[in-house]
């Protein structure tokens, strides 16, 4: 809880929100812009409904500063066993200010007993490891979606 106070001292003006799964779309895809994971071509029918990710997942964190949309991740959970991290996405302009690790200790927080996973790129490795992340040992096996490239 002491972490907890202090995000809040060191951030007055970032609230989270921990109760809200069903963002502002454009809100959203204005983020996936801001980090590289949209190159600003959805039509406006894939822009409407870019939060229907965030809306059937199990949990949805968002950070906020000033009615602006900073920060959120979304966490797939059977909430015993497994949870599944599926995107942390801090704006550019606040990396840097432990929004990031806020996101992720209030999702490890609300399931503290499950394993924790994330899929991710090699040039943020260090961030998760820095939050307690260990490389997987196990084999992984994937089919890639048809929105993933390679």
């Amino acid at each position: 809880m002491k972490e907890l106070q202090k995000d809040k001292e060191l951030f007055c003006n970032i609230a989270y929100n921990d109760t809200e799964e069903a963002l502002p779309s454009e809100e959203l895809h204005r983020l996936f812009q801001l980090v590289g994971w949209s190159d600003g071509t959805e039509t406006p029918d894939m822009v409407k409904w870019f939060n229907l990710p965030f809306q059937n997942s199990t949990l949805v964190i968002s950070a906020w500063s000033d009615n602006r949309l900073i920060g959120v991740v979304r966490v797939l959970s059977d909430q015993i066993i497994r949870s599944v991290v599926h995107d942390l996405i801090v704006d550019p302009e606040f990396q840097g200010r432990g929004i990031g690790r806020g996101l992720i200790r209030r999702c490890m927080e609300k399931f503290p007993d499950t394993e924790w996973l994330i899929q991710t790129t090699a040039d943020v490795m260090e961030f998760y490891e820095r939050l307690g992340f260990k490389r997987y040992p196990k084999e992984v096996l994937s089919i890639p979606s048809k929105w993933e490239t390679e």
